[in-house]
């Protein structure tokens, strides 16, 4: 009979009825089960809110960050939600952040992208940026190589440490609807949605092993996004104000109409759908106040809605 020592008693393992591979198998199960969430890193437009930077948003899964969307000011944002800056995410430290997606070539969607290029470089990341977007996402990355080859010649032959790959970019354009990426976390889908005459313009679907989290980038209604929005765990929407809407010129009027979303219509959006989560973003209050915002959609929809505020953690 096996006997082992415990603090100088005799444990006798025969009376422990332990089922190891019951045990192994809910051990892995456990800990292969995904804990996504989403971070709200900039729920701001064109217009420069002090308060709300441009748009981002990171999915973090399985300690791995996914970044949608490089507004101005995210990279910083980024960073607060790291350890180094009293964060609790290890993997939004900049060196570790390599994997992004982009909707739309916007700037308010993309105006950090240099920042993304160089400074998880000079913070350590050693390995290329890889970027997921619309047709002239490559170009612009090139470009911002380009304008900067004095700065980045700099780091590599002067004093300071630095490694020769991590400013570098691979990045795969956009060329028709479906599954774009896949990895052991996440499956990333994207779909052409309605930004006006904006033809390259996509929404995204996330799907990991416990959420799936559909990001409707800059959209009026959209009937391609309602066809991938069902089930979801959370479904991030932009909106504007359908009450201050009316004190926009006509031509503004025309223009808000063809590419976003009213709140009256994100709820009408919202109860075709029924997510579980409706996270309000990008929004234009043009003075409004949330609870407005909150009122219009409840017209229609009646579920948890969230009105995004920068560095919100959404489970």
């Amino acid at each position: 009979m096996l006997k082992i020592k415990y603090l100088n008693k005799d444990l006798n393992l025969s009376n422990i009825k332990l089922n190891f591979l019951s045990l192994s198998i809910l051990f892995f199960s456990i800990y292969s089960i995904a804990d996504t969430k989403l971070i709200i890193l900039g729920s701001g437009t064109p217009n420069p809110d002090p308060d709300r930077y441009g748009s981002g948003y990171a999915v973090v899964v399985n300690q791995s960050a996914y970044i949608i969307d490089f507004g101005p000011g995210i990279v910083r944002r980024i960073s607060a939600m790291s350890p180094p800056w009293g964060g609790k995410f290890p993997s939004m430290e900049l060196k570790n952040i390599d994997i992004a997606f982009l909707t739309h070539i916007h700037s308010d969607h993309s105006g950090a992208l240099s920042d993304l290029i160089l400074t998880p470089w000079i913070m350590g990341r050693s390995k290329p940026l890889n970027l997921y977007g619309p047709k002239g996402l490559k170009d612009m990355s090139k470009n911002i190589i380009k304008a900067y080859r004095e700065d980045i010649n700099y780091r590599l032959y002067g004093s300071q440490p630095a490694n020769k790959y991590g400013y570098t970019t691979n990045v795969t354009e956009i060329t028709e609807e479906g599954t774009i990426y896949k990895d052991e976390n996440v499956e990333v889908l994207a779909f052409k949605n309605n930004h006006g005459d904006f033809e390259n313009s996509y929404g995204f679907l996330f799907t990991t092993d416990d959420k799936k989290i559909l990001f409707s980038g800059d959209t009026a209604i959209s009937k391609n996004l309602m066809k991938h929005g069902n089930d979801l765990d959370i479904l991030i929407h932009e909106v504007y104000s359908s009450e201050t809407f009316i004190n926009k010129t006509k031509e503004w009027q025309t223009y808000h109409k063809a590419h976003h979303t009213s709140s009256i219509d994100v709820g009408y959006i919202a109860n075709k759908l029924k997510p579980k989560k409706l996270v309000l973003s990008h929004i234009l209050f043009w003075g409004a106040t949330n609870e407005s915002i909150l009122n219009d959609v409840n017209v229609n929809f009646r579920g948890d809605v969230i009105i995004a505020e920068d560095l919100m953690i959404i489970e």
